[in-house]
């Protein structure tokens, strides 16, 4: 049947071997599954989710229980104050651009201090001129570089002596860079000698593709507000679409009004059916997170068996799903993207070939046959085409569909070598 799938007894066997000396990085990750479905159970039980949550409203959304109660299940797993989760956020870049919105105001100070955020801020931001961005209104921003994928700790706090910032921006996730993602242990320190300077700053943490890799969030380290999408890993690949703000009340607040209006806030929203498959995706959560993470560790052994240069190497401690693969060149990023595809439950028919994406500045190849348009916690491989022409997969709904995925798209690779 492998050959059936076009899967070479070269690429099966190269996979199998890895597959066999992977068991106790696979073990750690099994561990820490156990222990967030835990987190999610409890929440669970402690707001009395039942049947009744599932109901729809529709129009403004009065008095919709089960929309207080997802919400109530988000800030006890993540551990914070309050939430905000709607079907109303198109994507985690939307909820991120309503919770800036929602705390700056003409003249106050920004700081990324992980240098460029991801691709689809830069308008939001006005690093890319746009009459909608924070600089048309009279917001300024700036950013500091990490050094050594690390934070500059003595530069962060210099600037924080010398500027009024009013809110730091850190996104964990490497996004289309070739930096590492960010540990729980380096958010927790950073935030840690911040708050030695300035106690008032917001810290907004941009969660993505982080959650239920490790076994604390963002928040329980002292974040102050966190956002993430849950067509990524809180969604559990069920969740259609929507994303999450958690944090501090106030902080919630402000990103509810500013998502509504002002006086309605949180009060308003109609779910429109989705409860339910919110409900099962943040109970999916931390099992598909875990089948995501081996897809990776996966992947990074085997293409590293390969001669590619890959980040990070599968014994490295991760902060998110996303593998890079270094490929050097651009036939072996689209080759791969297409092995990926072929092997997607949907559209496995279509040929990713590189092109314009709104939001981008280079070309992007994209593998991403999902049930969920752009549901990166479903197996996906994209890579913007310029050098050293990477690839960035994420997801994987069960291991064993992500197992078969990386075979097709390495016999792909071994017969462009032919």
């Amino acid at each position: 049947m492998y050959k059936e799938f076009e899967i070479s007894d070269k690429a099966k066997d190269l996979v199998l071997k890895a597959e066999e000396s992977l068991k106790d990085e696979f073990k750690k990750i099994d561990e820490a599954c156990d222990i967030n479905s835990l987190k999610v159970l409890n929440a669970f039980h402690n707001n009395n989710i039942s049947e009744a949550h599932f109901n729809s409203t529709t129009g403004y959304g009065y008095d919709d229980i089960g929309r207080t109660a997802i919400e109530n299940v988000f800030k006890e797993v993540l551990g914070a104050e309050d939430a905000l989760v709607r079907s109303q956020f198109i994507s985690g870049s939307h909820a991120l651009c309503v919770a800036l919105f929602s705390y700056l105001r003409p003249g106050d100070l920004m700081l990324s201090i992980t240098g460029t955020p991801y691709d689809t801020l830069h308008e939001v931001i006005g690093i890319k001129e746009n009459k909608s961005s924070l600089k048309s209104f009279g917001i300024l921003y700036d950013q500091i570089e990490l050094v050594s994928d690390d934070f500059d700790y003595e530069k962060i706090k210099h600037y924080l002596t010398s500027k009024k910032v009013k809110l730091i921006e850190i996104q964990r996730s490497k996004g289309y860079s070739t930096r590492k993602s960010i540990t729980i242990d380096k958010l927790e320190k950073v935030i840690n000698e911040i708050r030695k300077v300035d106690k008032d700053v917001i810290i907004m943490v941009d969660n993505c593709y982080c959650e239920f890799v490790e076994e604390k969030s963002p928040c329980m380290v002292g974040a102050d507000v966190v956002v993430g999408s849950l067509i990524k890993n809180l969604g559990g690949g069920i969740a259609p679409n929507g994303a999450y703000i958690v944090g501090k009340k106030e902080l919630i607040t402000l990103a509810g009004e500013r998502l509504t209006l002002p006086g309605e806030g949180k009060e308003v929203g109609p779910t429109l059916g989705i409860n339910k498959q919110i409900l099962q995706g943040i109970f999916m959560a931390p099992s598909v997170v875990s089948s995501s993470l081996k897809t990776a560790i996966l992947t990074s052994k085997v293409l590293e068996d390969l001669g590619y240069k890959v980040e990070p190497k599968y014994n490295e401690k991760r902060a998110d799903i996303v593998q890079n693969i270094i490929f050097g060149n651009e036939d072996d990023l689209v080759r791969y993207c297409g092995g990926i595809q072929s092997a997607s439950p949907i559209d496995s028919f279509s040929k990713p070939v590189p092109w314009d994406m709104p939001g981008y500045d280079d070309k992007v190849v994209m593998a991403a046959g999902t049930f969920t348009q752009g549901s990166s916690i479903e197996l996906s491989c994209d890579g913007p085409i310029r050098p050293p022409f990477i690839a960035y997969q994420q997801g994987g709904l069960t291991y064993s569909y992500g197992k078969l995925a990386v075979m097709k798209a390495v016999s792909m690779l071994l017969d462009n070598d032919k």
